[in-house]
């Protein structure tokens, strides 16, 4: 029989298995510049954390987000997630890149970005009231080999790192960008689907009039939709990515690493609207880089341009706008564990870990 030690050192074992075998958000690099994200792993343990763009969350297992929990606010931008007490300057058209500390190779799925306006000041707008609308998906790659080929694929091929470009013609403002992955490695049982959302704040500077209408982020999904309730070890011809459709000017860009020019902490405060024109726009960015003169000469050190560039993959909206094939196995009889902590669920997860 094992001993007290031996039953501790194994729980421990297990629940280290389990932080590592998910991630979080680490870095946010926008237009060039650098900017801390949210540590769900060490910032609730720290008595004065920094002020970050990503918003903050009690997810200090790196956990998720399960079916059961769609209509709930935890969906949003993770569990129990709070806004974010500062924001990144872009402009409309710049491109955006999410580097995750890790991402398991077996966790396979789509990958999805979405912005809704804060009308007003996202550092304090109320989550539920956000409306979420489609700016890129990359889903289901090639199926002709199970487990296949997804956009979490992509994503570890780009250094666990994932670029996004800020539509064009987006109307000026402050937006919260939600940027998410859905593992589905379990998503054969309807609850088995796991979502990883990450939210950051920004001020957008554009001379665009767009105002995509969106969707509630509690109403984003179900839990028997084709893309969430799915068997990925059959061979699938397509996949229909869950969620809106993506608005028109969305766009789907070749995945690689930008050069990193400065880096920069959270800005704070400021106007509720963002600056609107190029020449406003210019100031605005011209400001930001006067705040990183200094850090920027240290970071050029280590700023270089890694050509991690996977595939582009500008066919992929049109293969994931078309239902699922006959998509989802029949539902398994077990009963899934709810979150990684469970110890069925960790077991798994180490697991499938080890296994890749």
């Amino acid at each position: 029989m094992p001993s007290f030690q031996q039953k501790t050192l194994l729980s421990v074992l297990v629940g280290a298995a389990t932080v590592a075998a998910h991630g979080h958000v680490q870095t946010i690099i926008v237009n060039g510049v650098s900017y801390e994200g949210y540590d769900p792993t060490v910032f609730p343990y720290m008595s004065d954390p920094p002020t970050v763009i990503g918003w903050t969350t009690d997810q200090t297992d790196n956990g998720f987000v399960a079916p059961d929990a769609y209509t709930s606010g935890d969906i949003i931008c993770h569990r129990s997630a709070t806004n974010a007490g500062g924001h990144a300057p872009i402009e409309a058209g710049d491109s955006v890149l999410f580097e995750w500390n890790t991402w398991p190779e077996s966790h396979k799925g789509p990958v999805i970005d979405y912005l809704a306006s804060c009308d007003g000041d996202c550092e304090s707008v109320d989550k539920t009231a956000l409306e979420f609308f489609k700016i890129d998906g990359v889903g289901l790659i090639d199926g002709s080999t199970a487990p296949g080929t997804w956009g979490s694929d992509q994503l570890i091929a780009n250094n666990n790192s994932w670029l996004v470009q800020i539509p064009s013609n987006i109307a000026p403002g402050n937006y919260v960008l939600r940027h998410e992955i859905i593992a589905l490695h379990s998503a054969g049982s309807e609850d088995g689907a796991q979502n990883y959302p990450q939210c950051i704040n920004l001020q957008i500077s554009s001379s665009g009039t767009d105002e995509p209408s969106g969707v509630l982020g509690t109403a984003l999904y179900n839990s028997t939709d084709p893309g969430i309730l799915i068997n990925i070890y059959q061979t699938l011809d397509s996949y229909e990515i869950p969620g809106p459709d993506p608005i028109s000017g969305a766009t789907n860009v070749a995945q690689s690493q930008p050069a990193v020019t400065a880096t920069s902490s959270a800005e704070t405060g400021g106007s509720a609207t963002a600056a609107s024109g190029s020449t406003t726009a210019a100031a605005v960015a011209t400001s930001a880089a006067a705040t990183t003169t200094a850090e920027a000469a240290a970071a050029s050190t280590v700023a270089s341009t890694s050509s991690a560039a996977a595939s582009a993959v500008t066919t992929e909206s049109a293969a994931a706008a078309s239902p699922a094939s006959t998509s989802a196995a029949p539902s398994a009889t077990t009963t899934i564990v709810r979150t990684c902590g469970g110890a069925a669920k960790a077991r798994r997860h180490a697991r499938d870990v080890r296994l890749n």
